[in-house]
């Protein structure tokens, strides 16, 4: 059966372009795991993880065990990494789906090592990547608070720390200080763990930021210092864009410029004109009448609407795509419509297609437009567009 017309188109050769060329920009040492997290940013895990895998990832990072356990049936043979830990009553499903998990507390631990234990598995064959807190307050271990959980990593048990990893929380600094700051922490723990005997098999570090502001080579050599391969998580920019940095550089590094030349965008969102009618001067548009018109004006339906992930902050204040030219919305997004003013643009029909997000003729809006129109960031704008708007491959 034909559906609404609210549709997102994912190039997913763009996305397979996008990884390759990521690949260039790490140094020949640096290995990349591709962040599939949250329905691949929106963009639809069922879609993106098997592209990146054809292009060559090895490895995949997703949130949880449920979003490991998708990709386990859609790549049998990459490694999958659940950043966001294992919950209570999961280390079953972990041990089952060959997956690997970040871990940082003690009760995290003992989840999967009882798993493994009644799975029978051998000392050490559980691998775990070790989280570590380098200044975020988020998740991942202190260093005060890093012997617990090392004293139960001893060689009789199942789990291996075959990682460590923090996250680069300010990469989109272009100073790089608090960067460097958390390199420095890092560096410390890595000379603990190897004092207290464990020695991993890859530094885990460095999202798309740190990628394209040219951080590769630092996450090459700490690694090198200790003996561990890299291993860098890009995501946003493989959905084709590149994370502004704040403040700029005075000088763009090369592997940025690059990016910006580079990288193809993965998604487009688009609807359809439902309905074309010509209103009065003083015609009040949507809820609350926000818009009234000062003169006769033509106003087109979109099938489109808070509800599918078109915020209702963008009413009277964002267009959107229509044969080529801005329409602006007007009147308040509805829950599954919105109109647009097309008085000045010609020959519009009920079936006409509009781009909500993506390019159409010489123009282009991107989640960047969309985030800076309602005070949020792309990976927000990405990640909100509604379940039921269908993904489809081209």
């Amino acid at each position: 059966m034909p559906t609404r017309p609210c549709w997102v188109e994912i190039h997913t050769q763009a996305l397979e372009d996008n990884f390759r060329f990521l690949t260039t920009l790490a140094s020949p040492d640096v290995d990349l795991l591709a962040v599939v997290k949250a329905d691949s940013y929106g963009h639809s895990l069922a879609l993106c993880a098997p592209a990146v895998v054809r292009a060559g990832a090895q490895w995949l990072g997703v949130t949880s065990v449920e979003e490991g356990v998708a990709a386990r049936a859609l790549c049998p043979q990459v490694r999958i990494l659940v950043i966001g830990g294992v919950f209570p009553g999961q280390g079953a499903a972990v041990v089952a789906h060959r997956l690997t998990v970040v871990a940082w507390e003690t009760w995290q631990l003992e989840e999967l090592e009882t798993a493994a234990r009644m799975a029978g598995l051998a000392p050490g064959a559980l691998p775990i990547h070790l989280e570590i807190d380098t200044g975020m307050s988020r998740q991942g271990a202190s260093l005060q608070g890093l012997d617990p959980l090392l004293a139960r990593l001893s060689p009789a048990a199942p789990l291996r720390v075959e990682a460590v990893l923090t996250h680069l929380f300010a990469a989109d600094e272009a100073d790089a200080r608090v960067t460097c700051e958390q390199f420095a922490q890092l560096d410390e723990v890595l000379m603990r763990l190897s004092t207290a005997g464990l020695f991993a098999e890859w530094l885990n570090v460095g999202n798309s930021a740190a990628l394209l502001a040219g951080q590769a080579p630092a996450v090459a050599e700490l690694a090198a210092r200790h003996g561990m391969k890299p291993l860098m998580r890009p995501g946003l920019a493989l959905y084709g864009l590149a994370p502004e940095f704040e403040p700029p550089f005075r000088e763009e590094p090369a592997t940025l410029a690059a990016a910006r030349a580079n990288l193809k965008p993965v998604l487009r969102w688009k609807s359809r004109v439902v309905g074309v009618r010509t209103v009065p001067a003083g015609a009040v548009v949507g809820y609350n009448g926000t818009f009234v018109a000062t003169e006769p004006m033509r106003l087109a339906l979109l099938a489109t609407g808070y509800a599918d992930g078109l915020d209702r902050r963008l009413g009277n204040r964002f267009s959107v795509l229509l044969h080529g030219q801005r329409a602006p919305l007007v009147g308040r997004i509805s829950m599954d419509q919105a109109v647009i003013d097309v008085t000045e643009i010609p020959g519009v029909n009920p079936g006409d297609e509009v781009v909500l997000l993506g390019g159409q003729g010489s123009d282009a809006i991107t989640a960047f437009d969309h985030a800076a129109a309602t005070g949020t960031i792309p990976w927000e704008v990405f990640t909100r567009i509604g379940s039921r708007v269908p993904r489809i491959a081209i």
